[in-house]
């Protein structure tokens, strides 16, 4: 009965608030007493956005074929590398890391070094740390990158 009674006193109610963002959110209660959450398209991504902002970050290992280590930059970044270890890009990305290499594929906001000698991905060397927030996928890229020099790899990017 008690459910009944705040349906109806609900019932054609508009309750209206500020969002974060400063665009209206409103929330209607219909003929049926179930409450509709609506609000504008762009607002509810911004809000989506930042919920799930926490962990949607990745690092990423492209093994590259054995010519972009003959790169002059690519050398001079690794003088200690071993030439029967493989050579390899590391990266961060927002995207998962299969779409960010079909990005570097297709050219889109893509390293050049990836583009031109990018054979896979290496799960194995970077799947054990994914997701995390911005800031550790930053520090982490330039970690994964240093370890994989000192263990011999000769690798581009992980800046």
């Amino acid at each position: 009965m008690e459910k009944k009674a705040i349906a109806d006193s609900l019932k054609n109610d508009t309750v209206k608030s500020r969002a974060q963002t400063g665009k209206q959110l409103t929330l209607q209660c219909g003929a049926s007493g179930a409450g509709m959450l609506s609000m504008k398209r762009r607002t509810f991504r911004q809000l989506r956005s930042k919920a799930e902002a926490g962990l949607h970050h990745h690092v990423y290992v492209v093994l590259l074929n054995a010519s972009a280590g003959k790169l002059r930059k690519v050398r001079a970044e690794n003088p200690k590398r071993d030439p029967k270890k493989p050579c390899v890009y590391v990266g961060m990305t927002g995207l998962t890391p299969e779409e960010r290499f079909a990005n570097h594929r297709a050219g889109i906001k893509a390293a050049a070094v990836v583009k031109r000698h990018g054979i896979r991905l290496l799960p194995e060397l970077y799947r054990h740390l994914n997701p995390m927030p911005f800031e550790a996928a930053v520090a982490m890229e330039m970690d994964l990158a240093e370890d994989l020099r000192r263990a011999g790899y000769t690798v581009a990017g992980g800046h």
